[in-house]
């Protein structure tokens, strides 16, 4: 893989999008491609955290499971963005399990090479330590909200989290089923599908084969900002 590439797929908030060439040239050389298939577990929960991934292609399910024993789904990446990091900065096991949805490649760094990375660029610790707070900001952001919306504004949030911005506006990245919204969302299929068809109903989104569509993302952004 060449720099202009990696470069091209980091995502705009990833930890390492202001990396320089040298940087990035670093990244690769110490990295290792790997190649998944779909279902294929990239991270497991509790295991110990000695690398981190970048997603190259692909996409993947962030998940863990709950001390009642169900799944609960924390994020959906795309390529461009980093996992596992967490566990790799702080030592500690895996707080999620991160699950290919459909064929994926990643470039995997451990823990010794990413320390030797920083150790020779001093200023991209002081990078990720930036990104990392703006991280924690923007999930306080989420779980308060998810605390004081209901479910219509909630899952709006959720739906325009999902959505495609640019000339596919409107699309969701990935077909969830119902199911799978509610799970993201942290509500009952019963409620999906029942705000869904009120939306539907005045043209905010379409529903159809089971896939959601934005139809009026004005609307949808004003309802995911409206009071509890």
């Amino acid at each position: 893989m060449k720099v202009e590439e990696l470069a091209n797929i980091l995502a705009e908030h990833s930890l390492f999008a202001d990396c320089d060439d040298a940087e990035l040239a670093d990244l690769i050389l110490r990295g290792n491609f790997m190649q998944y298939k779909k279902g294929d577990e990239l991270i497991m929960q509790g295991d110990p955290g000695n690398s981190l991934l970048i997603l190259l292609s692909g996409n993947a399910r962030t998940s863990m499971i709950a001390s009642n024993g169900y799944e609960v789904v924390l994020d959906y990446a795309e390529a461009g963005q980093v996992l596992g990091e967490i566990a790799l900065l702080d030592g500690g096991e895996r707080t999620a399990s991160v699950t290919a949805i459909e064929p994926t490649s990643a470039l995997s760094i451990t823990r010794e090479a990413f320390e030797d990375i920083l150790a020779k660029h001093k200023n991209m610790a002081l990078r990720l330590l930036k990104v990392m707070a703006k991280r924690i900001r923007m999930a306080n952001s989420m779980i308060e909200g998810d605390r004081a919306y209901t479910s219509g504004p909630r899952l709006a949030r959720y739906l325009l989290r999902l959505s495609v911005v640019g000339a596919d506006e409107g699309r969701l990245k990935l077909d969830l089923s119902q199911s799978e919204l509610g799970n993201f969302a942290g509500m009952s299929r019963e409620h999906i599908n029942r705000q869904l068809s009120t939306w539907s109903e005045n043209g905010i989104v379409a529903v159809e084969s089971g896939k959601v569509r934005i139809l009026d993302h004005a609307m949808l952004s004003h309802i995911a900002e409206a009071d509890s």
